[in-house]
């Protein structure tokens, strides 16, 4: 009884805040002050008893929310282990609405032990599905029936995805072009046929210089195990044409880059950024018969350890600005094409310090930022302490005909320690970090996609543009540091061409994690794009007068 009069006092003095006489009855603004019988409110109280009236507010909202119908009869978007926050298919969240978050509290300790999983809305990959455009074939896109034949007969592939079908025709009429969509669209092959195509049609256009290796066409990437992947399949497409490809890769020695280099002719070269400065810088390479030059990964090419490489090859090249100068069989410039899962702020203002912006075209996909509605994404709130637990049991559930796992880590200690771990509880894997030697790298992504081992713990290394179609289930024991990382990590499953629908677990650990599961949370409920991610290019060719019909209009968006 006693509590409950003295709260009832609380909450009188928090109602009508002030100074009171001693027998209850509040001073007007017409009498003279007592300050003998006036008893003052201390300001910490006051703050105790606001905060005791907001937690009265959030329950309160809470009970609004339990009440509130946003999860209906049928399929859920998001499952929530309160159920009053999960929310259907048929519920949408307002543009401008605040949706009620699963992860609102996760920055309290008290938050250990609660997760949220994104359902699977789709049962295959979205950019399958291609209503907008009725070309099914590849010679219906403008690819010479050599070419088709020899891609039927390497990869088995006989019908384009929605990214080949709108960047091939633009490839191929010689435009240069920024191109983004989602990781395992299909990419690849959206520059790499048109590349091929040209460098088939142009063969006798050209003779093969013995004292200087001058390539036709060079593809840009990142990293030693994407470069190889890349070769792989370009060699496969090339040899039946009568192509040469060559590869080089950083962390192998200058002499191994000569002897590459010098092995025989080269139409294709294959290289990372390091290797083909060093080349260049050496003059073991020329490119002023360059006709094609592609960045793959263009997002990972921007970053501070790669850009100034970059740019110091755009530099060399003597870009093309309209398709008549790529077509100029006299004296032909260079087609370039940048390719990514994502558009990354620099890429406008590095691009515009070497070429005219207004001669390229941008190619974004429907779905470019957004979450993959057909992969299962679960995040757990968990102690630091508990996840290696947790992995383990992970592991230990998986069914006889699972899928291969890749376990991402934030860092290559992590990545060495979690090893010790798995090998002390018998868990055959395979490690992946950029500290190894080259040659050791290369080997053991190639044992993993060959199915030797089906465990790979790994850093970021291994989420950029890897083939990883064997792929079920992606952990991520560290939560990636950025919205891209995230993105790309994802993208290691549910592939074009994927074996398995694919799963991804993350752990969530510290507070900034929170701060990254509470956007994406945000961005599921409203069916948005993924924030702070919009590329300026767009801008920039608005700056320089290009009518964005043109460039990026309805036509040039992939379905």
């Amino acid at each position: 009884m006693a509590f409950s009069f003295w709260g009832a006092r609380q909450a009188a003095f928090l109602r009508a805040p002030g100074r009171f006489l001693l027998g209850g009855a509040r001073l007007s603004s017409g009498e003279p002050p007592q300050e003998e019988n006036v008893i003052q409110i201390p300001h910490a109280w006051q703050r105790r008893l606001q905060q005791v009236e907001s937690k009265a507010a959030r329950r309160a909202r809470l009970a609004e929310a339990a009440a509130t119908p946003n999860t209906r009869a049928g399929k859920l978007l998001l499952r929530s282990r309160r159920q009053e926050l999960s929310q259907g298919t048929g519920y949408s969240v307002g543009r401008w609405q605040r949706p009620h978050l699963v992860s609102d509290g996760w920055k309290h300790r008290l938050s250990r032990g609660d997760y949220f999983q994104l359902e699977r809305t789709r049962q295959e990959p979205p950019q399958k599905r291609d209503e907008a455009d009725s070309s099914s074939s590849f010679p219906e896109l403008g690819v010479e029936p050599q070419v088709a034949s020899a891609l039927q007969e390497a990869l088995a592939i006989s019908e384009p995805t929605a990214v080949q079908k709108r960047a091939i025709p633009v490839l191929l009429g010689g435009r240069s072009a920024l191109c983004a969509a989602e990781t395992g669209s299909g990419k690849t092959l959206a520059y790499l046929l048109p590349l091929i195509q040209r460098l088939f049609l142009g063969q006798s256009i050209f003779a093969r210089h013995a004292s200087i290796v001058s390539p036709r066409a060079v593809v840009v990437l990142p990293s030693r195990e994407l470069a190889g992947q890349v070769r792989s399949v370009a060699f496969y497409l090339c040899v039946r044409l009568g192509l040469h490809v060559r590869e080089i890769g950083g962390g192998r020695g200058i002499g191994t880059v000569r002897r590459k280099l010098h092995s025989g002719p080269t139409d294709l070269l294959v290289a990372t950024p390091g290797a083909l400065c060093k080349a260049l810088r050496r003059r073991m390479l020329s490119l002023e018969k360059l006709c094609f030059l592609v960045l793959d990964e263009v997002d990972t090419l921007l970053d501070p350890s790669f850009v100034d490489l970059v740019e110091d090859i755009l530099q060399q090249t003597r870009l093309a600005t309209s398709s008549k100068e790529v077509r100029d069989d006299s004296d032909p410039k260079t087609q370039l094409v940048a390719m990514g899962a994502t558009l990354p702020k620099g890429v406008g203002e590095l691009l515009s310090k070497v070429t005219d912006l207004s001669s390229f075209r941008i190619l974004t996909s429907s779905y470019l930022h957004y979450l993959q509605p057909h992969v299962e994404q679960k995040f757990v709130r968990l102690k630091g302490s508990d996840k290696a637990s947790e992995l383990l049991q992970l592991l230990k559930d998986r069914g006889p005909n699972s899928g291969a796992v890749l376990i991402f880590c934030n860092g290559a200690s992590t990545v060495n320690w979690l090893g010790y771990i798995l090998d002390d509880h018998k868990v055959k894997h395979l490690r992946l970090q950029g500290q190894m030697p080259a040659a050791m790298r290369g080997s053991i992504f190639t044992r993993f996609q060959k199915g030797q081992f089906d465990i790979l713990v790994c850093t970021d290394i291994a989420s950029r543009g890897l083939d990883t179609t064997q792929v079920e289930l992606v952990v991520n024991y560290d939560f990636p540091l950025t919205l891209h990382d995230y993105l790309h990590r994802v993208g290691r499953v549910g592939r074009t061409g994927s074996k398995f629908p694919g799963t991804v677990v993350s752990y969530v650990t510290h507070k900034w994690d929170v701060d990254l599961v509470k956007k994406i949370e945000t961005a599921a409920r409203k069916r948005a794009p993924l924030p702070g991610m919009e590329p300026p290019v767009k801008k920039l060719l608005f700056k320089r007068d290009v009518s964005p019909t043109e460039d990026f209009g309805p036509k040039i968006a992939f379905e």
